[in-house]
């Protein structure tokens, strides 16, 4: 067989159903179907686990331990792998200091550059890190933010010092830092706050190192009295503190509040490397600037000295620009990028290397990009291929599934009902080969024809947050609103905006959902308490006992189904629980049976099958709306925090089902949804519409839009270039709106 394919052969993992496949190498291949379908436990949990688990036997003991285990998957064999490059969708791991600048390694170029031509001379390359002590302000020692209590949040001068007038754990009456103040011997422990002199306030929050006079006898002997301030910085500012308690997070975060550096405003360099400036810019505000207009001032740059140097930067700002991310600016930090933006910094960072023969695979590269950002996508995905390397991609996409040379659908439907291949072969053969993915490919793409008339106006006037441009717009109540742009163009500035100003509006994003590891579908959803409820009649035992978190905890793994192992200063091992078999639950509760089944095998039913199972409408409801929503491939003891960005947020939607009256905002929704369960979404959300909902959509899907009421456009462009509303009216009138790149790729769509 030949070299230039991988041949999987009897794939198991999850719902795999021992399929095998073959891969063509150095080619695009395109893995559909819907979610739940197998794609991932085929792509990521089978080749790529794979891949990684081989590459990391070339290493010797102690580097092996230090990086990520895998597991063999459940596979007979897989030929001919080549190296895995993952670029998924997770966010860029890292802490303050961590920006797109670093990440992508371009401010490393710009330090040398600025060492090499910036005047006047301030040091070398690193003298220009914010990371080391050479360069980084004294202040905020390179963050560019400072911590700062607020003195209204921590001190109720409504109160004395007996009555608990500093509000934080540990201060609070009786707490062991409370002593310190009140057996000083310098306060009236019963006078108000607010009546203190000015030597009083002095001494109870700035006072430093002050030798007592008349101390209570309680008063530690060998304590030294200091004011609240500086007992608050060197207990949690310092960076030899130790981090504030769990417990005691919350609070910190409303007491203490971040604001900019006021000795670099932010710059987070020293004096002497801000001084140092190319052209009258200094390194700080190079970082300051969005990457088109870095590049446009790079491009300025003449030095014959250093023109390998700013071709380089000149290159790696162009990928950028080309994947849509010209509005990001590199002192951005990486934590505060989306899952999309993530996954496009990483594959910025693969444009640039030499290495080749590699297999690059992408979860869903399109997530949160507008259709003319993902022209720009594939032409970046298609140079990948043409250096030599395989590329496998996860996509719902139809503009991305285009530029496939080989395809992989799976299906035919989710969860057990997938992990089929349902085809395998070249793109015009998938479109006629009546599969889910196949009839979607080939379907008209339509317009709406009746659009519902708003009752009433949201109204929200003369907004400039972020980008927006002193924006005004009217959104009909009643109605399904979409809100149009490319990435960066404001949309998410203008909800913001209108959330702030309308407290009544219901936010149902893809951020994380409340609950702890042990939290999953049947607790969040509240039927795990009827479930035990049921078992415990049934059996006539407790309920305590079907419940992972009390009496029947497997008392090898605490409930949880596995066992931590804390290797010091290596990472920590998850290993499954083998008394439990994973399942949380000791032996004991196994026997006690319902309708046939014992509660590990109810919450191993996926949503679907419980709907059925069960008779009792307080389950079955909360799980067909949960169905209705797409989710039915979900297994009733899956844990929240295995649920992708899409999935968390359709979950939060079925919670709204069945609701009157509310003005609900979506980000996204059709985030890792199928085109045959967008339709299914759709009807969901006229249903809420119906039921005198108001529906505000942030949106790139061209589905979502052809069914929306009324439209909003956000342009032209992103960041700078945006902010500016270029269309508000009704959806058949946005094709002919040639100014809006929305209108554009509409027309296509409906042509298509």
């Amino acid at each position: 067989m030949s070299k230039e394919v991988i041949i999987v052969r009897g794939a198991r993992e999850n719902n795999l159903k021992n399929i095998s496949v073959t891969i063509p190498k150095k080619k695009i291949t395109l893995f559909t179907g819907v979610s739940g379908s197998g794609k991932s436990s085929l792509v990521f949990e089978t080749i790529a686990a794979e891949s990684q688990r081989l590459l990391n036997e070339t290493y010797d003991s102690f580097i092996r331990h230090r990086l990520q285990q895998y597991g063999k998957p459940d596979v007979d064999s897989i030929e001919n792998l080549s190296v895995a490059i993952i670029v998924n969708q997770k966010r860029i791991e890292g802490n303050a200091r961590s920006t797109v600048g670093t990440v992508t390694d371009i401010y490393s170029l710009l330090r040398l550059l600025f060492s090499r031509i910036g005047q006047p001379f301030a040091g070398h390359s690193t003298a220009f890190s914010f990371n080391n002590p050479a360069g980084m302000c004294p202040r905020c020692e390179g963050l560019g933010k400072v911590n700062a209590v607020d003195v209204d949040e921590l001190i109720d001068k409504e109160k004395s010092l007996n009555e608990g007038a500093i509000r934080f754990p540990s201060f609070e009456v009786g707490g062991w830092r409370w002593t310190r103040y009140v057996y000083s011997g310098l306060f009236d422990n019963d006078k108000k706050i607010k009546d203190y002199s000015e030597e009083e306030w002095h001494n109870l929050m700035d006072a430093d190192n002050l030798k007592l006079t008349n101390p209570d006898p309680r008063f530690p002997k060998t304590g030294t009295y200091e004011g609240v301030f500086p007992r608050f910085e060197r207990s949690f500012f310092n960076k030899d503190a130790k981090a504030v308690s769990e417990k005691h997070a919350a609070r910190f975060k409303e007491v203490v509040k971040q604001s900019t550096c006021p000795l670099c405003n932010g710059a987070r360099l020293n004096a002497k490397v801000l001084a140092c400036r190319i052209d009258g810019k200094n390194i700080a505000d190079c970082c300051r600037m969005q990457i088109d207009e870095l590049l446009a001032f790079i491009k300025t740059i003449q030095v014959d000295s250093v023109q390998p140097l700013i071709e380089s930067i000149q290159k790696s700002l162009q990928n950028l620009l080309a994947i849509g991310l010209g509005y990001l600016t590199l002192d951005r930090q990486t934590a505060s990028l989306s899952g999309g933006e993530a996954q496009r910094v990483k594959l910025v960072r693969h444009l640039g290397s030499s290495l080749t023969d590699l297999t690059y695979i992408f979860d869903e590269p399109s997530v949160g990009l507008h259709p003319n950002d993902v022209q720009k996508l594939n032409k970046l995905l298609i140079d990948l291929r043409d250096k030599g390397n395989t590329v496998l991609i996860i996509e719902h996409d139809p503009d991305v599934i285009d530029i496939a040379d080989h395809v992989v659908d799976m299906g035919i439907g989710a969860g057990k009902h997938g992990g089929n291949i349902v085809y395998e072969g070249n793109l015009n053969g998938l479109r006629t080969s009546g599969t889910l993915t196949g009839n979607y490919l080939m379907r008209n793409n339509q317009l709406k024809s009746n659009f519902r008339k708003g009752k009433g106006m949201l109204t929200v006037d003369h907004i400039t947050f972020h980008n927006l441009k002193d924006v005004s717009v009217q959104i009909p109540k009643e109605v399904l609103t979409v809100i149009t742009g490319v990435a960066g163009s404001g949309k998410s500035s203008l909800v913001k905006s209108l959330i702030q100003r309308n407290k009544d509006i219901v936010l149902i994003d893809q951020t994380a959902l409340r609950g702890s590891k042990r939290s999953n579908i049947a607790t969040y959803t509240g039927i795990l308490d009827i479930i035990r409820t049921v078992f415990a009649k049934e059996n006539r035992v407790k309920q305590s006992l079907f419940s992972s978190n009390s009496d029947g905890a497997c008392p090898e793994c605490k409930g949880l189904g596995y066992i931590a192992t804390d290797l010091a200063f290596l990472d920590s091992v998850e290993i499954r629980c083998e008394h439990c078999g994973g399942s949380g639950y000791k032996p004991e509760v196994l026997p006690y049976k319902l309708y046939g089944k014992n509660i590990t095998d109810i919450l191993g039913m996926t949503i679907s099958e419980a709907s059925h199972f069960f008779q009792e409408r307080e389950i079955t409801e909360p799980l067909r709306r949960l169905c209705g929503v797409g989710l039915d491939y979900i297994t009733v003891g899956q844990s929240l925090d295995t649920f992708s960005g899409g999935e968390r947020q359709r979950l939060k939607l079925a919670n709204e089902l069945g609701r009157k009256g509310n003005i609900y905002v979506f980000d996204e929704p059709t985030t890792g949804l199928h085109g045959s369960d967008i339709a299914k979404l759709s009807k969901l959300f006229d249903k809420l519409v119906n039921n005198r909902n108001t529906i505000i959509i942030i949106e790139h899907n061209m589905d979502i839009i052809s069914q929306a009421d009324w439209i909003i456009d956000i342009g032209p462009g992103a960041g700078k270039d945006g902010g500016k509303v270029l269309f508000e009216g009704l959806p058949n009138a946005l094709p002919e709106h040639n100014v809006s790149l929305t209108g554009r790729h509409f027309k296509k769509y409906l042509e298509r």
